[in-house]
C-alpha cells in the first residue's frame, strides 16, 4: 500500500478543513484527488507529505507514519505544490543540483531526469526566463530527483495553454506507469485524462472513492427520447424505475432512470403500446463535470 489514510482530523480553530478522512491507495494507481476550494484538499496532501501534522487519526506513505517516521517519508514522496517554489534566478541545471546535493545524489541522476520531463534543451537558460509550462516541468524534475515512490501534485496544469497542458499530462502519464501518483486539479477533462480513479472531497469529507469508470457509470442513467406526437408526464411516469421526466422541448424529454439496466428498449416498447413512434431515442453519460457538481454543491 503506498499511502494509508485513516481517520484523519485537521481543525483550524473553529473551521474543520479535515473530518475523519480514510482511503488507501496502491501501487502504481493514479489518483484524481477533486474538491471545490477550501474542500480539504491542500491540507490532506500536505499532511501526507509531512508539511504540516493533523490533529488526529494515522496516515502512512509506504508503510511509514508520517509522524513518527517523517524523514522516512520525504524520502518517499515527491511533491509539487500548488504554488512551485522555484528561485528564479538560478539556472535549471543550477537548481536541480541543488536539490541533488541535498539528497546526496550524483550527477548522473541530475542529466537523467532532465532528459525525463524535457529540460535538455533549456538548462542552461535561467528559471525567470522560462515559460509556466518549462517551470512546471522544473517543478517536477525536482520532486523525481531522489526517484520517489508516490508523487503528490497540487495543481500541476494551472496556469497552463493547452499544448502546455498537453506536454504535462503526457509526462504526467508517463511517470505513472512507474510511481504511484495523487493529484489535484479543477480541470476534469485532465482527470479524465489521466486518472484510474477519482475522490471527491466537500467540506472536509470524501462524498466519493472509486474508479472513474465505476464512478460514472454508478450514477443516474439519462434516456433523451423524442417521440411524434405530445405526451403527458403523468403516462411518463407510468415507465419502471424512472425518477423524473424533464420536458426539454416540443415532443423530447430527458428521462432519468434510477437502474443499471439499459432502459432505451423499455422506453422504446411503451412508446409502442402508447400508439407512439421514437423520433430520437440515446443514452446520456453523466460527464465528470456534472457529477462533481452534483456531489459538492
Amino acid at each position: 500500500m503506498s499511502i494509508e489514510v485513516d481517520q484523519v482530523v485537521k481543525d483550524y480553530g473553529s473551521q474543520k478543513a479535515l473530518n475523519s478522512v480514510s482511503f488507501k491507495i496502491e501501487s502504481g494507481e493514479i489518483v484524481g484527488f477533486l474538491g471545490p476550494n477550501g474542500a480539504g484538499k491542500s491540507t490532506m496532501m500536505k499532511i501526507i507529505t509531512t508539511y504540516i501534522e493533523q490533529g488526529s487519526g494515522t496516515v502512512y506513505v509506504n508503510g511509514f507514519n508520517t509522524e513518527k517516521n517523517d524523514m522516512k517519508v520525504k524520502q518517499s514522496v515527491g511533491y509539487l505544490p500548488e504554488h512551485n517554489p522555484l528561485y528564479l534566478d538560478f539556472y535549471v541545471r543550477e537548481y536541480l543540483k541543488f536539490h541533488a546535493d541535498i539528497h546526496k545524489i550524483g550527477n548522473g541522476r541530475i542529466e537523467e531526469v532532465i532528459d525525463q520531463v524535457g529540460l535538455m534543451d533549456i538548462k542552461g537558460k535561467k528559471i525567470a526566463q522560462l515559460s509556466k509550462g518549462y517551470r512546471q516541468r522544473v517543478g517536477l524534475a525536482a520532486a523525481l530527483l531522489h526517484d520517489p515512490e508516490v508523487l503528490i501534485l497540487d495543481e500541476p496544469t494551472t496556469g497552463l495553454d493547452p499544448n502546455q497542458l498537453k506536454d504535462i499530462r503526457d509526462l504526467i502519464k508517463e511517470i505513472g506507469k512507474t510511481k504511484t501518483i495523487l493529484l489535484s486539479t479543477h480541470i476534469m477533462q485532465e482527470v479524465e485524462a489521466m486518472c484510474d480513479r477519482v475522490i471527491i472531497i466537500n467540506k472536509g469529507n470524501i462524498v466519493a472513492d472509486k474508479k472513474l469508470s465505476d464512478l460514472l457509470t454508478d450514477q443516474n442513467q439519462i434516456i433523451q427520447v423524442e417521440f411524434d406526437l405530445k405526451v403527458d408526464e403523468a403516462l411518463l411516469m407510468k415507465l419502471p424505475n424512472l425518477k423524473e421526466a424533464n420536458h426539454i422541448a416540443e415532443n423530447q424529454w430527458n428521462l432519468v432512470f434510477d437502474t443499471e439496466k439499459d432502459m432505451r428498449a423499455e422506453v422504446f416498447d411503451f412508446a409502442q403500446h402508447n400508439g407512439l413512434r421514437t423520433l430520437q431515442l440515446n443514452r446520456k453519460m453523466i460527464s465528470l463535470e456534472s457529477l462533481f457538481q452534483n456531489l459538492t454543491n
